[in-house]
């Protein structure tokens, strides 16, 4: 039946809520209260003791409630606890923690779960000393293009004699010392690495030459570089190592490339033609050298034959003239046929003594000329006659015919 009619409360004012009619106001803030405090006083067990008017009863239904102080400390013990747990930290492997008690340096921890006093009384500062990072000096490289964009402000430098040079480092380096880092670098560390970096290249770079830092001393500038800059960071006390120092590229300028390329090939034509006239000497020289000690020898043998010569035909003569002194005659004769035999041997006449008798002689011309000419004058006998007489033809040797032609040439000399 609806609420409004008699009997069914409607009479009384109220609505099915319990409110009364014409009221509906929220609900009360004291009954608020007391439902809370019901609940906290569940909750530690506590409850009320008996009716009252300002002690946090329920109205004296005996509810259980809990004072505001005992509220006030539960909000204190939990912050507290909060506040203790906050000191908990984890340091991963790799990494050393710096603990700070009040910013003064307290100590350093491994790798693990430890714990210190919560901020802010302590703080702890965690640094991977493990982790190799790598600085560009002179470029910087694009990864998404994978090209280096040249940095003139860093890569620029002068060099011993006196020309300008576009070189590129990269410096790989981890921490060796994570309180000195903390407490002496206030610059943020890959800004200090490059700025070191520059200052050792520079120092370097202006000791040596532009053509030994571009060719043959790339490795030896790199190792000195790496040396001198380990010493500036330890003099800085900054806590870092150089793990390694490369040079990435050196050359000249972009603005005068073409002309140093234009000088390097010039060098390299003055290198090749050195090496040209070096080989040509080492060719030509030792040929000369033993040109010159063959005709040395050839001299020597000259020298020492005719030297023999010379007194072969002193003792010749000398044996010639014990013949002559025993026998004038015989001996003169034999001069004279043996000097007109070696006169005759070259001449291409021939002489023939014909007053034995009437012979037909057959003389061939062709094959004398050609043994005359194989031979020259290595042959002192004059060539075999072919001479017939009437009813006989007799082959006479090479003994015979000088007998013959010494008789005729003696005949002659008679006349």
């Amino acid at each position: 039946m609806p609420w409004n009619q008699p009997g069914s409360g409607g009479d009384n004012g109220q609505d099915p809520w319990g409110n009364k009619r014409g009221e509906q106001g929220p609900p009360d803030l004291d009954e608020v209260i007391r439902n809370l405090q019901k609940k906290f006083g569940g909750l530690f067990g506590r409850r009320n003791g008996g009716g009252g008017n300002g002690s946090g009863q329920s109205g004296g239904k005996g509810l259980p409630s809990l004072p505001g102080k005992s509220v006030l400390m539960v909000a204190v013990v939990i912050i507290l606890g909060g506040w203790v747990a906050s000191g908990f930290y984890t340091v991963e492997q790799g990494e050393n923690g710096v603990v700070l008690q009040l910013g003064k340096f307290k100590e350093t921890t491994q790798a693990g779960l430890h714990w210190r006093i919560p901020y802010p009384v302590e703080t702890v500062e965690v640094i991977n000393v493990q982790k190799v990072n790598t600085v560009e000096v002179g470029y910087r490289a694009n990864n998404r293009t994978r090209q280096a964009t040249s940095v003139l402000r860093e890569a620029l430098m002068l060099t011993k004699d006196e020309n300008i040079i576009d070189i590129h480092f990269a410096v790989q380096f981890d921490v060796k010392d994570p309180t000195r880092l903390l407490f002496n670098v206030s610059e943020p560390v890959a800004t200090v690495v490059r700025s070191a970096t520059e200052s050792a290249v520079r120092q370097i770079v202006g000791r040596n030459t532009m053509d030994f830092a571009i060719t043959a001393g790339r490795a030896e500038i790199a190792q000195e570089t790496k040396v001198l800059l380990q010493q500036i960071l330890d003099r800085y006390q900054t806590g870092l190592n150089i793990r390694a120092v490369e040079m990435q590229n050196a050359q000249p300028p972009s603005q005068v490339k073409d002309a140093f390329d234009d000088a390097v090939r010039a060098r390299e034509d003055e290198e090749r033609i050195k090496n040209e006239a070096e080989a040509y000497a080492n060719d030509i020289i030792p040929r000369a050298r033993g040109k010159g000690a063959r005709i040395a020898q050839e001299a020597e043998a000259y020298k020492a034959s005719v030297v023999a010569r010379a007194k072969g035909e002193a003792s010749r003569f000398e044996q010639v003239l014990a013949e002559y002194q025993k026998a004038p005659e015989v001996t003169r004769d034999r001069l004279y046929l043996e000097a007109m035999e070696e006169v005759l041997a070259n001449s291409s006449k021939l002489m023939i003594d014909q007053k034995g008798g009437n012979n037909v002689i057959y003389l061939p011309l062709d094959q004398l000329m050609r043994q005359r000419a194989g031979q020259g004058a290595e042959s002192g006998f004059t060539q075999s006659l072919s001479t017939s007489s009437s009813g006989s033809s007799d082959s006479t040797t090479d003994s015979s015919r000088s007998r013959g032609s010494r008789s005729a040439l003696r005949e002659r000399g008679d006349n």
